[in-house]
């Protein structure tokens, strides 16, 4: 069984996830299975990523690299074939321009709230989402957290994080856009009222009335963005 799982290991790639699950063997020795892994640890072979979880490491001349953000994820995003999650938060700053620093804190937005968990050495937590997950509105869920949470990108001043959204969001198609608008009504005002000014700044006529009606003309949102980059703050409350 031994060579069975080396064999089936040199065929992963480097930094792939591996379960015991994995392996072509009966089910009933899957604790055979895990007792192996664990000697391929202990021997330096692999490493564990957490219980049950193990991965080939992959050596740079910058020394040894972890496995990349959705395989060390992967479990928590899909359920028998079914998306259960996405990967949001630091992760989707970095992914989408906004940073450049690489987190070891990962967010993960999934439809019920969960407690965090620790993988090796990353912490994952998980952020509420109200819409439902698709393959289609991941995109736009992950440009929405983003307003929601503009004042804690790091690394960054809002002014630049404010004209890189301001590219994303304009590379958005007509139905895109109408979709994050009502994507938009489940968050919270603020994420409504910054991305309200995005699209009037982007195009001056678009339809922003359902957006405006959902915010409190008492209640203001500080987000140290310039008027020279966002138009029309006023309107929609943002100092």
């Amino acid at each position: 069984m031994t060579e069975i799982i080396k064999r089936t290991i040199d065929k992963f790639p480097f930094g792939f996830v591996i379960t015991p699950s994995d392996f072509p063997v009966d089910l009933k020795k899957q604790a055979s299975v895990n007792r192996i892994l664990n000697n391929m640890v202990a021997a330096g072979t692999i490493r564990r990523l957490s219980k049950g979880r193990f991965y080939k490491p992959q050596i740079s001349k910058f020394g040894e690299l972890p496995p990349d953000t959705y395989q060390i994820v992967k479990d928590l995003l899909e359920k028998n074939g079914k998306i259960t999650g996405y990967i949001t938060g630091y992760s989707a700053f970095n992914d989408l321009g906004l940073t450049t620093q690489v987190p070891f804190a990962l967010q993960i937005g999934v439809r019920h709230e969960k407690k965090a968990i620790q993988r090796d050495v990353y912490r994952i937590s998980f952020i509420k989402q109200k819409n439902a997950i698709t393959k289609e509105n991941i995109p736009l869920l992950r440009l929405l957290d983003s307003l929601r949470f503009f004042k804690n990108i790091p690394d960054t001043m809002p002014d630049d994080a404010c004209k890189r959204l301001l590219y994303l969001f304009s590379q958005l198609d007509r139905a895109q856009t109408d979709k994050v608008k009502k994507l938009a009504l489940n968050y919270n005002p603020a994420t409504i009222a910054l991305l309200g000014a995005i699209l009037e700044t982007l195009n001056e006529n678009e339809d922003t009335t359902r957006l405006l009606k959902e915010l409190n003309p008492q209640t203001s949102y500080k987000l140290g963005i310039s008027e020279k980059v966002l138009l029309n703050q006023q309107k929609w409350y943002i100092k």
